[in-house]
């Protein structure tokens, strides 16, 4: 006892400065945990894996192209303005994109992981707008796992959930506004006049969104901002731009070769194909070319190891480029209501003529494809830059082996031509779709800045 009295006497006058060191090396010590959790969860990983998970989800529902690029547009807008606050440097989209006037905020002077934030903003959003709830099971497990193993604390675990939900909430919110309730349910009526839209074999489908032109475009001022040019009149008079466009497209596919083949089946991002052999009938679904395009996303972020919050902004951009090009293709669509190349191939030139790929069900003029595919080519090359070369593996889970790309132009170029190729298509359709997309895509980085 009298050793530790003498001990308490000699280091008291030193007390202080011992509690002192023992703060500063506590709060070291906590700071270095943070810094490693933090680190951890930012990695973009985690966002890919939520919009993997999200395909699955739409091929699941087997959703149309239109609608699976407003699913994942509005999970992504969610995603990113969540990632935002945990790095500086980056804008909202709140009084830029038309009618989102507000978001859910962290709360001042409190800790949270954004990163995870924005993944659960991403996910909760996707899940409210997708039907399979069930699928998400077992993917939400191993995601927290994953998340805790980074040693978040609990208090900031909780913390970044409840700001990711809010997010997700306000995104609702905005979503419900833009009319598509309001367009559920219509039907497109077949015209039957010369040169005009009809359903297309094997299964003769109704036309796919008729309406899609009332939905609110995010970036653009109005579906018929970018109105392609009136196509060629419909004559089949030899000599006429009709007849060499109908001609162009028959010998194609005639003459196809064994890479003009593989061209059309890597972009062919059908939804939904209808298989028929003999008396038996079975689908066979695919991501749509929303999903091929963000899946190049995911793949550049992984080739280039981008940041967390610039893969967020990438997919938030690239899939509002998507949405608003599908618009502004559909207003075309619906206006001219095309005929389509099988239809009149078969009806005046070649009854045995078929397709390289399942035509899709809805009027030809201009291209989903050569719009949405160069509108995120612009806006990805503008987030990445020009001639940036990948591999695009995105159709490799369907058997399909990568393709080589040096720029996101080149890609929207051949994207654009494999519908040629694959014989659902006319050309004026491709190149007017592919100027109608960059219009598409500069005007939405003209007049949305992620980058302060």
């Amino acid at each position: 006892m009298r050793d530790f009295r003498t001990f308490v006497r000699l280091i008291k006058p030193y007390m202080r400065k011992i509690v002192f060191l023992f703060a500063v090396l506590f709060v070291a010590a906590c700071s270095s945990s943070n810094k490693d959790y933090q680190k951890a969860a930012s990695n973009p990983e985690f966002l890919i894996r939520a919009e993997v998970m999200l395909t699955e989800s739409i091929i699941h529902d087997i959703f149309a192209p239109p609608v699976s690029s407003r699913i994942y547009m509005y999970a992504s807008i969610a995603g990113y303005e969540a990632a935002i606050h945990g790095e500086k440097g980056y804008k909202s989209l709140v009084g830029q994109i038309n009618g989102f006037e507000k978001v859910a905020q962290p709360e001042k002077s409190k800790e949270y992981c954004y990163p995870l934030a924005s993944t659960r903003a991403f996910l909760t959003m996707g899940k409210k707008l997708t039907f399979a709830q069930e699928l998400y099971e077992e993917f939400d497990k191993q995601l927290e796992e994953d998340y805790r193993a980074t040693g978040i604390p609990d208090d900031v675990y909780e913390r970044s959930i409840a700001l990711g939900d809010s997010i997700a909430e306000s995104v609702f919110k905005y979503a419900a506004k833009d009319n598509y309730k309001q367009t559920r349910g219509f039907r497109f009526t077949v015209t039957n006049e010369p040169g005009t839209w009809t359903p297309t074999p094997p299964a003769y489908m109704d036309a796919v969104e008729p309406y899609w032109t009332k939905i609110r475009p995010v970036g653009l001022d109005s579906s018929a901002q970018f109105q392609a040019p009136v196509p060629s009149k419909f004559d089949l008079t030899p000599g006429t731009p009709y007849y060499k466009e109908v001609m162009e497209s028959y010998n194609t596919v005639k003459n196809l070769t064994e890479e003009q083949r593989n061209i059309a089946n890597f972009w062919d991002c059908n939804p939904f194909k209808m298989n028929i052999t003999g008396h038996a009938m079975f689908a066979t679904k695919k991501m749509s070319p929303g999903g091929h395009w963000l899946g190049i996303v995911a793949q550049i972020s992984r080739q280039y190891k981008k940041g967390y919050t610039e893969t967020a902004e990438a997919l938030a951009l690239t899939s509002i480029a998507i949405f608003d090009g599908f618009i502004s293709c559909w207003d075309e669509k619906y206006r001219s209501i095309r005929i389509r190349p099988e239809t009149i191939i078969n009806a005046s030139i070649d009854k045995s003529w078929i397709p390289v790929l399942q035509t899709p069900p809805f009027p030809e003029y201009t291209s989903g494809h050569s719009t949405i595919s160069r509108a995120a080519a612009e806006v990805l090359t503008k987030v990445y830059g020009d001639n940036v070369a990948f591999n695009d593996s995105t159709e490799v889970p369907y058997g399909l082996p990568p393709r080589k790309f040096t720029s996101f132009i080149q890609a929207a170029d051949e994207a654009s031509i494999s519908r040629l190729y694959g014989g659902i298509h006319f050309r004026p359709a491709l190149d007017e779709g592919a100027k109608q997309g960059s219009k598409v895509g500069q005007y939405l980085l003209s007049k949305v800045k992620t980058r302060k």
